[in-house]
């Protein structure tokens, strides 16, 4: 099975109020599953990093049981996607644990690439992101 993710991280003050988006389509672009969720306060880059999470999370939850997952996730974080690619290394302590997180998460998918995309091409997990920052702002 392939899956299409888009996630996306909002924060407004940065730390500010902050919540996350994905997005989750099979390879032909069918929508499987949306989710937008307010965190607290926090920084940009922690609601992004949280975004991938939640959405790994939950295609472990409901996808990798039916057999092997493969994973294309799109971000409009280049710092997001340099990272957990290997090119950049991660140096803030506050990301070290979700950088973890993420990778103990890709062990369970036979493939996942990352991809850094224009935050024009985003606006569904944009839009989930902040929705949920609206409801609780």
């Amino acid at each position: 099975m392939k899956l299409i993710i888009y996630t996306d991280g909002a924060s407004r003050g940065n730390p500010g109020p902050a919540s996350y988006g994905f997005t989750i389509s099979d390879q032909k672009g069918k929508l499987l599953h949306e989710e937008g969720e307010y965190i607290g306060v926090t920084t940009n880059n922690v609601a992004e990093y949280t975004a991938v999470i939640e959405a790994l999370k939950l295609v472990k939850e409901k996808y990798s049981k039916k057999g092997k997952v493969q994973i294309n996730l799109f971000a409009d974080s280049k710092l997001l996607v340099e990272q957990l690619s290997g090119r950049y290394k991660v140096k803030h302590p506050n990301l070290r644990p979700l950088f973890d997180k993420i990778k103990i998460l890709e062990v369970e998918f036979d493939l996942i690439s990352y991809t850094h995309i224009p935050r024009s091409k985003n606006t569904e997990a944009d839009t989930m992101a902040n929705k949920a920052l609206d409801s609780r702002v």
